[in-house]
């Protein structure tokens, strides 16, 4: 189908805001810091803190959902979107506030450290730590050890399933679920989709080089599977997911290549394309679809974790 468009007004605005990546990573960051943020749905709670981390602490924010009791609730650890270099906790409100709302589980939101200041494995580190630490700390955050996800979008999918791996790989922590929208999974941009999206539809294949460059020390840190999660020997054992992707995206194929990939492997997964948006749609309360895709990974999140008799669902 032909592009959104929506989708279309999205790309025009962006446009006429200058944000590219022609200029420097702080110049890029100003300028996302100006685009306008929509009032979220209400929640029950909202707590700022900060977490001990590898490298010195990490701010978290935590929502809960209202109307539920003090018992424990399944919770999503949730990564942002912004090329491993952009993206904060209040970037990720709008879509935190809707999955609270809309599927009755705690969020945790993680402001991990950015890149170039903060190289590969460093986010890979704070996400993985927080992780972790939200787990071996579940009673006092009042959440259910047994039924905590990890999930994010763009580069913070990556993270999500990249934490899902490294948790396999060092014995635990134990997740339940992976939340995985136009995840970035291959440091190659060389699909027929990266070839046919990859100029005049948000963000670019030469976008995508450039974030890559400044993420990694080093080319060849590519090829990990921390960093391009594609490249895995195997990917059994990974917790079930839900894949998201869009038909304009230069990412999608790495992404719907990831869901067949995981399936392969034996590991149970949704992929659903949103067909005519773009990279970015989700959550972007400008378009309809991203909105609606809020709802859409909050029915997964919520039915994966509804297992535990102790999840008080609203």
């Amino acid at each position: 189908m032909p592009i959104h468009p929506q989708a279309v007004a999205v790309i025009d605005i962006m446009a006429q805001m200058g944000v590219s990546t022609a200029g420097s990573p702080a110049d890029l960051r100003a300028l996302m810091a100006r685009f306008p943020r929509p009032q979220g749905e209400s929640v029950g709670e909202v707590v700022n803190r900060t977490i001990p981390g590898p490298a010195g602490v990490v701010p978290v924010r935590i929502y809960r959902p209202a109307g539920v009791g003090p018992g424990p609730q399944p919770a999503l650890v949730w990564f942002h979107g912004g090329g491993w270099m952009f993206g904060s906790l209040d970037s990720a409100d709008f879509i935190c506030r809707g999955i609270v709302h809309h599927s009755g589980c705690q969020v945790v939101s993680v402001d991990y450290r950015l890149s170039p200041e903060n190289k590969f494995p460093a986010a890979v580190d704070d996400c993985f730590w927080v992780t972790k630490w939200i787990v071996d700390h579940a009673d006092d955050l009042r959440v259910d050890a047994e039924h905590i996800a990890v999930g994010g979008d763009s580069c913070g999918g990556n993270l999500a399933t990249v934490v899902a791996l490294r948790a396999r790989d060092d014995g635990g922590p134990s997740l339940a679920f992976q939340l995985l929208v136009v995840p970035v999974t291959n440091h190659h941009c060389d699909t027929p989709s990266y070839r046919d999206y990859g100029d005049g539809y948000l963000v670019t294949r030469d976008a995508m080089v450039w974030f890559w460059s400044h993420y990694l020390e080093k080319e060849s840190d590519g090829n990990s599977p921390l960093a391009s999660p594609l490249r895995a020997a195997s990917l059994a054992g990974l917790p079930p997911a839900i894949v998201i992707t869009a038909e304009f995206d230069p990412l999608r194929d790495d992404g719907e290549e990831y869901a067949a990939r995981l399936r392969a492997d034996g590991v149970e997964v949704e992929l659903v394309r949103y067909d005519g948006q773009i990279h970015g749609f989700f959550g972007n309360a400008m378009i309809d679809d991203g909105v609606a895709a809020i709802d859409c990974v909050s029915v997964a999140l919520r039915t994966a974790l509804s297992a535990s008799p102790s999840v008080p669902f609203i």
